[in-house]
């Protein structure tokens, strides 16, 4: 069941060092981009949350952690930490730390003037609650933040932060996984086999046959864990070829072609232009941060080698995910970790199909075991399911019994067969269109 939202932000910070300066001016900027931001104004702060709280930061999409020199002073701030790290780890709610005229690595261990405030707020509290305290601020600090040291006008600060934010609520206001068959066992595996908690730099493959859904998946895991890195990137052949357009005609291992797909990887990663680096810059520059990187639909070894040569090019807790059809590219660079995507069951190939060919889970009583015949006929792969299943919505019981006997006369089966039919029965501009992209994701 999809997740009910009051709100696009939820804003935690100290209010006697930034509701006036720096956060109304944050505020101003969201409101202007009709960003709906909990206010908490009239509401009277105790010494814990109340369900007002409670519930306004469980059901806001994102949460700003403004950092300031007395946030560790306010027990009410650390226990609203507390909740906000909860709901990025059970909801994947998206979390974004701001440090204001704070050093991150004083939050990270604190140490400094940060850290004797948060010694005085611990002083006569429950050992347990320190120790979650303590770390709620360090995994806080891992994520990808904003700092105002950085930056020289905070003006231009205020609006990058607000641009960020409006951008990762076009992503989550996307149904991500709701409508997707059986993603939830795909996540399941990959979580487990990415170990998201674990410090050490990790390469992942995702592999399968064409039309199984291998890009389907990684982009669902993109948008669920990108929140947990300081740098993200989903490099796909559009990515690649705006990167290279220029040099379509030169050998695929040109020094100018990698140069300029490392522009563009670097500028996406870091989040700004980058101009006269080398070609050595990935691991100078990205070897402190913690990044997640994602490879599709790789053909060759050139992309990866320029752009993900190794692990220990980035920061602990990196994770670079490929995704291929070929196996002896992720042995060829090493990678043992990977997910072969199975087909779906028979049940979840039926469900899979009458979402694409009646908008609901099953099919109508009349139309059991036509629909049953033609998941069959799809070889339960997910592109052809998706193919197919567009193709009959809407039409009538007689043209389904019509296709099923063309089936069984010219033995369909494989997916090219079907897609073949498919672009034969095409009878307008339209569907000749919905079919070059149904193709597309083969």
């Amino acid at each position: 069941m999809a997740k009910s939202y009051s709100y696009d932000v939820f804003p935690s910070f100290r209010g006697a060092d930034v509701r006036k300066s720096f956060l109304s001016h944050l505020i101003k900027e969201f409101d202007q981009k009709h960003i709906n931001t909990f206010k908490d104004n009239k509401i009277e702060r105790s010494q814990s949350l109340k369900p007002t709280l409670e519930k306004a930061i469980r059901t806001s999409k994102i949460a700003v952690v403004v950092l300031s020199q007395n946030y560790a002073s306010s027990s009410w701030c650390l226990n609203e930490l507390l909740e906000i790290m909860y709901c990025m780890e059970e909801f994947r709610q998206i979390v974004i730390p701001v440090y204001y005229g704070l050093d991150p690595s004083h939050v990270r261990h604190q140490t400094g003037d940060f850290g004797e405030i948060f010694e005085n707020t611990c002083h006569n509290q429950p050992e347990e609650l320190k120790v979650r305290w303590r770390g709620a601020l360090s995994n806080l600090a891992n994520i990808f933040g904003y700092h105002s040291k950085s930056w020289d006008n905070e003006a231009k600060m205020v609006e990058e932060i607000a641009n960020y934010v409006s951008d990762k609520l076009l992503l989550t206001s996307s149904k991500d996984s709701e409508d997707i068959v059986g993603i939830e066992n795909h996540m399941a595996e990959l979580e487990s086999l990415l170990d998201f908690e674990s410090e050490k730099g990790r390469m992942v493959g995702i592999m399968g046959s064409s039309g199984i859904g291998k890009t389907t998946i990684a982009r669902v895991l993109f948008n669920r864990h990108s929140h947990r890195f300081q740098g993200s990137v989903f490099v796909d052949k559009a990515f690649v070829s705006r990167s290279m357009e220029i040099y379509g005609g030169a050998n695929p291992y040109d020094y100018n072609m990698k140069f300029h797909l490392l522009e563009k990887f670097l500028s996406e990663i870091l989040g700004k232009d980058l101009k006269n680096f080398h070609t050595g810059a990935v691991e100078e520059k990205l070897k402190n941060h913690k990044v997640l990187i994602f490879v599709d639909d790789l053909e060759n070894h050139f992309v990866l080698d320029t752009l993900a040569g190794d692990i220990n090019w980035f920061g602990p807790g990196s994770r670079i995910i490929v995704i291929t059809k070929h196996e002896h590219i992720l042995r060829a660079h090493g990678i043992d970790h990977f997910y072969k995507v199975p087909l779906p069951s028979d049940g979840l190939a039926l469900q899979f199909f009458c979402r694409n060919a009646f908008r609901q889970n099953s099919p109508p009583g009349d139309f059991m075991e036509l629909a049953s015949e033609s998941a069959l006929h799809a070889g339960n792969l997910p592109s052809g399911l998706v193919v197919l299943g567009s193709y009959l919505r809407g039409r009538y019981k007689k043209e389904w019994i019509d296709m099923l006997i063309m089936f069984r006369k010219r033995q369909f089966g494989k997916i090219e067969e079907i897609l073949k039919f498919r672009y034969n029965g095409l009878n307008n501009q339209n569907d000749e269109a919905i079919f070059h992209h149904c193709r597309s994701r083969l």
